[in-house]
């Protein structure tokens, strides 16, 4: 492991040992090795995932976390694509009405389309403004 890892870095390790714990990590290309069975094997997946492997180059441990953060930014996580999110810390915002017992709401609000349009534009805002300070 490196000297200090990043707080990105610990992020993606904690998801990928999150999933092994839920039994979700998978080994292999794709996954097609089956279940990791194995703490030891998990935390090198993590480490190899976070980009903080004492095995791999700067350069490759780089590439893996990029692609890491890309996989957590898209969904396509297994434990986003189990627990139906769109990204590594999504959480829908609760309703709370008298009926529905308040604070302990279990339903999530929806977004109007007027709402999801709005937000579009603040992600395109954002990401043009990321180019531009690069």
């Amino acid at each position: 492991m490196a000297a200090k890892t990043s707080p990105s870095q610990r992020k993606t390790m904690g998801r990928v040992m999150h999933e092994y714990a839920h039994g979700e990590l998978k080994s292999g290309p794709k996954g097609k090795a089956g279940k990791v069975k194995s703490r030891r094997q998990a935390v090198a997946i993590a480490l190899k995932e976070a980009g903080a492997s004492k095995k791999e180059s700067k350069t490759e441990n780089k590439r893996n976390l990029s692609k890491s953060k890309r996989k957590e930014a898209t969904g396509k996580t297994a434990q986003q694509e189990r627990e139906g999110k769109s990204r590594v810390g999504a959480r829908g915002k609760r309703e709370s009405t008298k009926a529905m017992g308040r604070k302990n709401a279990k339903a999530t609000t929806r977004r109007t389309p007027k709402q999801r349009a709005a937000a579009k534009r603040n992600i395109k805002k954002a990401q043009t403004a990321r180019r531009r300070a690069a």
